[in-house]
């Protein structure tokens, strides 16, 4: 882990261009950047960027789990969404404030508590599909935005009825908005008037508060209050050790907090999982298989390399809160150390043929915390990676049981940024036939021969279709 020193800092080498200029390149072509970058300087690299200023760029995973294990009175949180998400946001929380929360909200989201929302997740996977179109070519982001909005909105906030049908307008359009706000200068995240970000950003905001305030009050008057399983009443449960609740405000924080961070990034995970398995044929069949046997190994680990090959974050950051030594580096108080989520996944050292994608290497071989980090790490890792991760199987699950996914031929899409999240270009596009009614053509299982491709190589029309 990282520790505080006396000594001279000592930063890596890094560009010299103008912070525009570079701040402008990491914006636009962040991959292509880092990627250069990690060429050029190796796994550490020192850039001047707008919002972050000087900050020091780590690839390597050894570098990250010393970041990722060093205590909270060393580095701290670096990043805007504290300020759009509000004060009682985990994103905006530090030290003994932070430890004290995390405390209180881990236990909804990790073990039994986990696995009873898989009847949820399946109604919302089954309500959806049942308009998906046999034998034509859709995307299926738009299905798994709603399939993940549905799920939180029932399973996190306890929504119903016309609060459910508010909150899955109001929403969206929510985080949209904070997610481009988040990447802009304090001055520009200001309340400007109506048709500015921030205008907007508040108008969204109070309308929220008061659906949440409305369904904070009926929760309490539920006589089941106390057996209510949905995570809104188990933090109006929630106790620190002083005695004390968290307040409503903080409250409806964290639920848009667990939203942001949970809602889009997940979806777009899914449908990078179409996206990929369509492009491995002979994975598709023994996925298939898998299900059809009541299996799930290697439904775990198609889901892990997804995230590995196609994460739809590109990174984390930490701030030193005073001069630490990483590495061989010494970091100075108040400077950013950014991680770069898709260059740890493509370490040559701890995955072999990291550009392939292989779901075969996770296969009863759980991925290292600090190495594959589509979650972040350390104090700072997502709260609700286990309830991401239940998601992610059960839609799986489902949609193998229901449907025969038919493989493509077609290069792979390319990244789209959607602010917050990298999703695939063309939406993860599939085409499905219904398992219980319509037979597919015949001959589709070999359609995807045409490339020679397996379930553990890449086209090489991939490599430049999607490469990081």
């Amino acid at each position: 882990m990282a520790e505080a020193t006396s000594d001279p800092v000592r930063l890596p080498r890094g560009p010299h261009a103008p912070r525009l200029v570079q701040g402008l390149r990491f914006l636009t072509a962040r991959r292509a950047v880092v990627g250069g970058l990690a060429r050029r300087y190796g796994p550490a690299a020192t850039l001047n960027l707008p919002i972050f200023g000087r900050a020091v760029l780590i690839t390597d995973p050894t570098l990250i789990k010393d970041l990722f294990t060093t205590g909270a009175d060393l580095v701290g949180r670096a990043t805007n969404l504290g300020e759009v998400l509000g004060p009682g946001s985990t994103f905006s929380l530090d030290g003994e404030e932070h430890r004290e929360r995390r405390k209180l909200l881990v236990p909804p989201f990790h073990g039994k508590r986990v696995h009873s929302y898989e009847s949820i997740i399946e109604e919302e996977v089954m309500r959806e599909v049942a308009g998906w179109p046999e034998g034509v070519e859709f995307e299926t982001l738009p299905s798994m935005m709603r399939i993940t909005l549905n799920a939180i909105l029932r399973a996190v906030f306890g929504a119903e009825g016309a609060a459910f049908d508010e909150l899955r307008e109001q929403l969206p359009r929510l985080v949209a908005v904070g997610s481009r706000i988040a990447l802009l200068p304090k001055p520009f995240r200001r309340d400007l008037g109506p048709r500015s970000p921030g205008g907007a950003m508040l108008r969204h905001r109070r309308r929220y508060d008061e659906i949440v305030e409305a369904l904070i009050a009926d929760a309490r008057r539920d006589p089941a209050f106390d057996e209510r399983p949905d995570v809104l009443s188990l933090m109006l449960r929630a106790r620190y050790d002083d005695g004390s609740a968290i307040s409503d405000g903080h409250i409806a924080d964290e639920l848009l907090t667990l939203l942001t961070a949970g809602h889009e990034t997940t979806a777009t995970t899914l449908a990078w999982l179409i996206e990929r398995v369509r492009r491995h044929p002979q994975l598709l069949e023994r996925l298939a298989e898998e299900a059809d046997d009541g299996g799930s190994g290697l439904q775990q680990a198609t889901i892990w390399e997804v995230q590995r090959l196609r994460p739809v974050i590109d990174g984390t950051s930490r701030r030193a809160l005073q001069r630490i030594r990483l590495g061989e580096w010494v970091i100075p108080e108040g400077h950013i150390v950014i991680v770069s989520i898709p260059m740890a996944h493509a370490n040559p050292d701890r995955f072999t043929s990291p550009s392939a994608f292989d779901p075969d290497r996770f296969v009863g071989k759980p991925p290292d915390n600090y190495a594959w980090i589509p979650f972040g790490g350390g104090i700072r890792r997502c709260i609700g990676a286990a309830f991401a991760n239940m998601e992610m199987t059960v839609t799986l699950r489902t949609l193998l049981r229901e449907f025969t996914v038919v493989p493509t031929t077609a290069p792979g899409e390319a990244y789209h940024s959607r602010g917050i999240a990298n999703a695939p270009g063309d939406g993860g596009r599939a085409v499905v036939y219904r398992r219980s009614n319509t037979a597919p053509p015949a001959g589709w299982a070999a359609a995807g021969n045409l490339l020679g491709i397996t379930s553990g190589g890449e086209p090489a029309v991939q490599q430049n279709a999607g490469a990081d």
